[in-house]
């Protein structure tokens, strides 16, 4: 029996967001590929046997193992002739993804996971068929549940170097402040309201994104917004002011200041080159 469940593409939840899952219990020889996907692909073997191929190299799995299929990769895997294995995946994506899955001790170069304490595993895959039921608050309980599943496997993944620990925390926290600042660029938000939503102390915040990007926050936010202004310049029904606003900008000589600053020229000024191309 296959059942499977393809989502839409999270509009809310763009940190890490679930597009599809199921489980099949596959008849012998069954097999997928080779075929790359678009998104991150975690299979789970509840029972059986079968094979993994991935960038030359052949794993045989059993109950109690899984395999990670990551996007853009060819990858090729086949039920087992004689103990067909029976499998649940979850297909998900989003800016942190790739760095809880290096916390996993899951790359493309070390696909492979152990988990035998339980049937939690199996027992995510129940939960997210049982959404259904939700309606206002589904996407939100299945985003839950994905965190859930990827924090059982952190927990019991292999140990990390504190090194690369420290790399991958600070990845995930660039990518929340930069999400902080394109989802709320329009408000009247400080670094200390970004601080406050990540949870850090705001000077070690600064300190993280500047060694990260080699940029402060706050030129990170005003060349956000002024880069956004700019798309917004060739739209003739829109003033100056109204682009101003729209990007978080209330004093319209603040704005003008900041734009000069960033773009060499005045908004006006800019513009009207716009125009003339």
């Amino acid at each position: 029996m296959t059942v499977i469940e393809y989502l839409p593409r999270s509009k809310q939840h763009t940190e890490l967001y679930l597009t599809q899952y199921g489980s099949e219990a596959c008849s012998p020889g069954h097999f997928h590929g080779p075929a790359v996907r678009s998104h991150y692909l975690l299979h789970y073997i509840m029972d059986g046997e079968g094979i993994f191929e991935v960038g030359g190299t052949r794993y045989e799995l059993r109950k109690g193992q899984g395999f990670l299929i990551g996007p853009d990769v060819v990858t090729y895997y086949e039920a087992n002739t004689t103990n067909p294995w029976t499998y649940c995946w979850f297909g998900f994506d989003g800016v942190l993804a790739d760095s809880l899955l290096k916390q996993a001790g899951l790359t493309l170069d070390s696909p492979i996971f152990h988990y035998e304490q339980d049937d939690r595993i199996y027992q995510y895959f129940t939960y997210m068929n049982e959404s259904k039921r939700y309606h206002k608050a589904r996407e939100t309980h299945l985003t839950g549940l994905l965190y859930s599943l990827l924090s059982l496997l952190v927990e019991f993944g292999p140990a990390m170097p504190i090194s690369e620990h420290k790399e991958s925390r600070a990845e995930i926290y660039v990518e929340k402040v930069k999400d902080f600042i394109e989802t709320n660029y329009a408000q009247k938000i400080t670094i200390e309201d970004i601080a406050q939503f990540i949870g850090l102390n705001r000077s070690y915040l600064c300190s993280l994104f500047h060694q990260e990007l080699n940029t402060s926050i706050q030129d990170y936010l005003i060349r956000y917004r002024i880069h956004i202004a700019c798309e917004m310049m060739g739209n003739a029904e829109l003033t100056i002011g109204d682009i101003a606003r729209s990007v978080g900008y209330y004093d319209p000589l603040l704005f003008s200041k900041m734009f000069k600053k960033v773009m060499g020229s005045s908004p006006r000024q800019y513009r009207f080159e716009v125009r003339k191309i």
